[in-house]
């Protein structure tokens, strides 16, 4: 039976760090301030922005949401973009994905201030990342790399296979991953033969979207598998992208879902705004 990885404990821990460093920063009079700005009803993008505003209050930082109704135009998103990255009250900007159909989101990510891009997509950051000299990394590969260190996983040498190659996980997971000298290949829809590919893994990423994808016969023996899929089985119950109770027996460690690196992610996301209002604030 695999060791269960748990994500709210880690997450816990994390946030009580960041709460006692906003603290330090509150008692000089800075006080790291987020800007989340929503786009029409998508129910899930309300949850996600609901547990952002709430994650700033637990740990002492300042959060300002912008809803705007679905017609809302380009333009006007990017003016409200431009706005924000002139407040000086705030360090992190958050547009919340996904954005309407008419409305281009690499146009809305390019606008936004690299110093204020707290999801990390902005290609100023993208290419840091790339070469290793990052301020911000995206929230879910980071919080990834936070588990495995909790639990003294080392990467260094490791056989690392990552199912998905999407611009928010896949990708700057590979590079991570590298950069903590692991051995790393990236598997995708066209990918030969992919079984042959995971079942080398001694560290496995799964984050494709596909519910229980993962099965045990992709899996090595001792594995270590972590699932960043968010998905709904055949009975509408929350599951990832790994069969969780085909693989847990199989695995050495292993994040479930819920529970694993879904809390990790905006745990990340208020670590990356405080460390822009520090750097804002040297």
């Amino acid at each position: 039976m695999a060791v269960i990885i748990d994500g709210k404990a880690v997450s816990l821990s994390c946030r009580e760090k960041i709460k006692e460093e906003v603290a330090k920063m509150a008692a000089k009079g800075i006080v790291p301030g987020l800007a989340v700005v929503i786009v029409g009803d998508n129910p899930a993008s309300r949850t996600y922005v609901n547990n952002k505003k709430k994650g700033c209050a637990e740990v002492g930082m300042y959060s300002e949401e912008y809803a705007l109704p679905e017609e809302t135009t380009q333009e006007e998103l990017l003016e409200l973009v431009e706005k924000l990255n002139n407040k000086e009250d705030i360090h992190g900007i958050l547009v919340q994905l996904p954005l309407p159909k008419h409305i281009d989101d690499k146009a809305v990510i390019a606008a936004i201030s690299p110093q204020k891009d707290v999801d990390a997509f902005h290609t100023e950051n993208v290419g840091r990342i790339m070469i290793g000299e990052y301020k911000f990394l995206p929230c879910t590969p980071a919080g990834v790399m936070e588990l495995l260190k909790a639990y003294n996983i080392d990467v260094a040498g490791k056989e690392c296979v990552v199912i998905g190659r999407s611009n928010i996980v896949g990708k700057p997971m590979l590079m991570l991953l590298l950069q903590a000298n692991g051995t790393v290949t990236i598997c995708h829809s066209r990918t030969k033969d992919l079984k042959e590919t995971t079942r080398r893994a001694d560290i496995l990423v799964a984050a494709i979207g596909k519910a229980k994808f993962v099965g045990a016969d992709m899996v090595k023996e001792g594995a270590v598998v972590i699932d960043v899929g968010i998905n709904r089985d055949e009975n509408g119950k929350l599951c990832g992208d790994v069969d969780f109770e085909a693989v847990k027996d199989k695995a050495s460690y292993i994040t479930p879902v819920p529970g694993g690196v879904g809390p990790m992610t905006i745990t990340m996301l208020l670590k990356n705004t405080l460390e822009a209002c520090r750097d804002e604030n040297k």
